[in-house]
């Protein structure tokens, strides 16, 4: 049988800046790599933290904007705190205690997209 590997989400971006304040400044991930087919063409970029990599895109029909992803996290309670001293004016997220045994932290991007950083407690 095939294995297969981790996935990458594409989700959709339509300002680099604000794609660069929130996901690199906020959330802590470093851009692996940009590409452009030219000077005028969208930005499509790699960005990682540990083990996590997600794919942002300009590109018309790469990932719909309100997408929502979940991303495994071993200290829900720490990256809450870290993200609670960044003081970032457009997002203060709250750490929930779940029904089905975990603890999350919800945060919606520039563009509609939502991201929820999840600690299984169980």
């Amino acid at each position: 049988m095939v294995k297969l590997g981790a996935v990458t989400p594409i989700l959709r971006i339509f300002d680099i800046a604000k794609a660069h304040e929130f996901y690199v400044g906020f959330l802590g991930f470093e851009v692996q790599f940009e590409h452009r087919f030219d000077d005028n063409a969208p930005l499509y970029m790699g960005i990682s933290r540990d083990g996590c990599v997600l794919h942002l895109s300009e590109h018309h029909g790469d990932g719909a904007p309100g997408s929502h992803i979940r991303v495994e996290a071993g200290d829900t309670a720490a990256l809450h705190r870290e993200l609670i001293a960044k003081k970032y004016r457009f997002a203060r997220p709250g750490l929930e205690e779940t029904p089905w045994q975990t603890t999350e932290v919800t945060v919606g991007d520039p563009f509609g997209n939502r991201l929820t950083f999840y600690e299984d407690v169980a």
